[in-house]
């Protein structure tokens, strides 16, 4: 018989095995605690850097390792899934979607100096995009960004930022330019730099254990060394940022489903009615069928996406499609799962409770559902 196909290879396996042990060991016995406080200890970040999980898939003469294995980055995104904390995983991992353009266009000086830290979970990283005036419309934001001399003005603020309120380092987009997507550039501000202050830590209906801040620019002056990429090519990084983006997500909402499908699953084992447990009648046996059934087309396409930007192949069509179509199968395994756990499911003491609740933030993030499909229809010529 021939060997079954995958994507994971032993490599894949051995991160897979370290990432469990690190979330049974550090995360699993504080975690209900971490999400009632709102918020995890900075020290995780250490722990996490020491044990090499932040810097899986960067370079390693930063610190990282396995550079540019997709499959390595989606073993440890779904083994820290099983925390059970979306919010932690989006905390812990908002490196990933600050750091990259770091680390692909910033001057070699700026470069050689952020990224060790930031992997060694000495220095957080947050991204900084979206704003007050608009969250999808990336090409017409408003803060404002003025040459001067050797240093750039800032003017205007952030919001809904992952990290806001502890990262120490922000990839701030910023407009340079002329209205519209060619005129927006991005800048490495540092915490600490004056004109630069975060807001209130904003109180959200999931992702609890993670900080998301308002950011406020009130003339603060950046070294044009800072600059991230070109003057006004920002919008050309930010775009290319979104697709390994989109693709966490899409891991991250597959993980919530089979959670959700786990827990679901052992209730219908356990719980007794009738004189049964539930799980020996019909209409439940088929709805768990059917969860699992989605949730193996959403995973399976998910991988052949990772397997194809793997091959440096472009996907923008196809993982907005995977983002899509795993934050819906996540709705819907999430609300069943509460559905089937009764009124036990709406109880915060319940994993299922907050994985509904984490979950309704996927398909707004990183682009969102209605965005996504502008997108698709686009690449379809549309």
């Amino acid at each position: 018989m021939a060997a079954p196909l995958s994507y994971f290879d032993e490599s894949h396996q051995l991160v897979r095995d370290s990432v469990r042990r690190f979330v049974e060991r550090e995360i699993l016995p504080h975690i209900d605690e971490w999400e009632e406080a709102e918020e995890f200890p900075r020290e995780l970040y250490l722990k996490a850097g020491a044990a090499g999980i932040l810097g899986i898939g960067y370079p390693e003469q930063y610190g990282g390792s396995h550079e540019g294995d997709v499959f390595a980055k989606v073993a440890a995104s779904e083994e820290l899934m099983r925390c059970g904390s979306g919010g932690l995983v989006a905390g812990l991992g908002s490196l990933d979607i600050g750091l990259p353009p770091v680390l692909k266009w910033a001057k070699p000086a700026v470069r050689d100096r952020v990224v060790p830290q930031v992997l060694a979970g000495e220095k957080i990283m947050a991204l900084a995009v979206t704003e007050p005036s608009g969250g999808s419309d990336v090409a017409n934001l408003k803060t404002r960004a003025m040459r001067e001399g050797d240093h750039y003005r800032i003017n205007g603020s952030k919001t809904f930022i992952t990290s806001g309120v502890r990262a120490d380092y922000y990839t701030v987009a910023v407009r340079t330019g002329n209205e519209g997507f060619g005129g927006v550039s991005l800048l490495l501000v540092e915490k600490g730099t004056p004109g630069f202050s975060v807001g209130r830590k904003l109180k959200k209906m999931g992702w609890w254990a993670s900080d998301t801040a308002e950011l406020f620019f009130d003339d603060c002056k950046v070294p044009v060394e800072n600059l991230i990429g070109v003057e006004n090519a920002g919008f050309a990084c930010i775009m290319a940022n979104f697709q390994s983006e989109r693709l966490s997500l899409a891991i991250m909402a597959n993980m919530t489903a089979q959670l959700a499908l786990e827990e679901s699953m052992k209730w219908a084992r356990e719980r007794q009615a009738f004189g049964k447990p539930v799980g020996k009648f019909q209409v439940l046996k088929h709805r768990l069928a059917e969860m699992a059934t989605q949730l193996e087309v959403s995973r399976e396409f998910t991988y052949r996406q990772a397997a194809q930007m793997a091959a440096g192949r472009s996907v923008i069509k196809e993982i907005s499609m995977a983002k899509n179509f795993a934050t819906d199968i996540a709705d819907r395994l999430t609300y069943d799962a509460v559905q089937i756990m009764g009124g036990m499911g709406y109880m915060r003491e319940s994993l299922v409770e907050r994985l509904y609740r984490d979950n309704r933030i996927l398909s707004i993030g990183g682009g969102t559902r209605e965005i996504m499909n502008e997108i698709i229809a686009k690449q379809m010529g549309l």
